[in-house]
C-alpha cells in the first residue's frame, strides 16, 4: 500500500455537509479528528455516489469493488480510495463494517419498506450507526476500564441522531417546544384526572392563548401520519389502513353518481312535457343567463309575459 499522503481535504467535506461532526471533531486529539474526518469523507463519498450519480446500482456495485479492493491492499487510482485503505490498515477497521454502510444504501435503493421497528433500526444503523461503530473501534481505549459495548453504543446513537437531525425539516427549538407542551399536558392530566383545557395549557407554559394557537401551528408541521397505519372505518370490528378511508374532494362516490343520473333522466322528461315556447324561455333563461326583459326582446313578447311562461314551465 502506498505511503504517501493522498490530497484529500476531508476537513472541507465534514465542514460543508455536517456542521454537528465538524464542531464535535475540533474537540478531539489531532490524530484521532483527522482520521475522523477522512473517514466521514469517504462515508459521504459513498452516499453521494449513490444519491447524485447516474445509475445508483452500478454506483454501488463500484463502491463494492473499490471495498473489497481496499481491503485486499490494491486501493483504486483515487486519492481518497488511498487513504481510506492507509485509514483501514492504521486503524485496523473490520471489512464488515464498511460493508454495512453499502448494505444501508442498497436498501435504499430497492425501497424496502421497514414494517417493525427492528427493521427500522436495522436500516438505520446501517446508513448511520456504523460510522459511529467504526469511530468507536478506531478509538476504543481498553485501558480506561469501559466495556466497548457501552463506549460503542453511545457512538452508534450519537450517529443515528445526527443523521436524524440532519434530515429533519422541523428546527430543533421546534422539537424541543414539543416535548416541553407534551410534558405539561402530561403533568396537567396527571394532577386532574383529565385533558387540560387551552387555557390551562397555556397557563402552565406561561404564554398568552394567541402564543398557544401560534406554537401549535408550528407543531403541528411536525407531525406525521403513516397512510398503512391501521384505522376504524364504519365496520369498528375491521380495521383498514388509513389510505382506504380517503376520499377524493373531485371524484363523487357510486351513490352520488347514481343520484346524478336519475335526477338527469327526471330533468330530461320533465323538459319533454313542456311546449317548445317554454322550452326556449327555460333554455334562454338558465342556459344562456339571460334576463327575463332579454328573453322578451329575443321572442318578441313583453317582459310580464315571459315572467308568466317561466313560472308555468317550473
Amino acid at each position: 500500500m502506498s505511503t504517501a499522503r493522498p490530497s484529500v481535504d476531508a476537513r472541507a467535506v465534514i465542514e460543508e455537509h455536517s456542521r454537528s461532526f465538524a464542531l464535535a471533531a475540533r474537540l478531539l486529539p489531532a490524530a484521532v479528528r483527522d482520521d475522523g474526518r477522512l473517514l466521514y469523507a469517504w462515508c459521504r463519498h459513498a452516499d453521494d455516489a449513490v444519491d447524485l450519480g447516474d445509475r445508483p446500482l452500478a454506483q454501488l456495485r463500484r463502491l463494492e469493488r473499490e471495498l473489497q479492493a481496499v481491503y485486499a491492499g490494491q486501493p483504486g487510482e483515487s486519492a481518497l480510495d488511498h487513504a481510506f485503505g492507509e485509514l483501514v490498515e492504521r486503524r485496523r477497521i473490520p471489512w464488515r463494517y464498511p460493508s454495512e454502510l453499502l448494505a444501508g444504501l442498497r436498501m435504499d435503493l430497492e425501497q424496502r419498506r421497514y414494517p417493525t421497528l427492528d427493521d427500522l433500526m436495522l436500516y438505520c444503523y446501517r446508513v448511520a450507526g456504523v460510522v459511529g461503530l467504526i469511530e468507536a473501534h478506531g478509538n476504543f481505549d481498553p485501558s480506561k476500564n469501559v466495556k466497548f459495548e457501552s463506549f460503542a453504543s453511545m457512538r452508534i446513537r450519537g450517529s443515528i441522531l445526527d443523521e436524524l437531525r440532519a434530515v429533519d425539516w422541523a428546527p430543533r427549538s421546534t422539537r424541543a417546544k414539543s416535548r416541553e407542551m407534551e410534558r405539561a399536558i402530561a403533568e396537567l392530566e396527571n394532577k386532574m384526572g383529565r385533558s387540560p383545557t387551552e387555557q390551562q395549557v397555556a397557563e402552565s407554559l406561561d404564554v398568552s392563548l394567541d402564543d398557544l394557537y401560534k406554537l401549535l401551528d408550528d407543531l403541528s408541521s411536525t407531525t406525521l401520519l403513516s397512510l398503512d397505519e391501521l384505522s376504524y372505518g364504519s365496520n369498528d370490528d375491521k380495521p383498514v389502513p388509513l389510505v382506504d378511508t380517503l376520499q377524493s374532494q373531485d371524484k363523487s362516490d357510486a351513490l352520488t353518481d347514481l343520484e346524478r343520473e336519475e335526477m338527469r333522466n327526471l330533468l330530461v322528461d320533465s323538459i319533454g312535457l313542456l311546449t317548445e315556447q317554454e322550452r326556449l324561455v327555460i333554455a334562454l333563461y338558465y342556459y344562456e343567463e339571460l334576463t327575463l326583459k332579454e328573453i322578451g326582446q329575443v321572442m318578441e313578447l313583453s317582459e310580464s309575459r315571459v315572467s308568466q311562461i317561466h313560472t308555468k314551465a317550473v
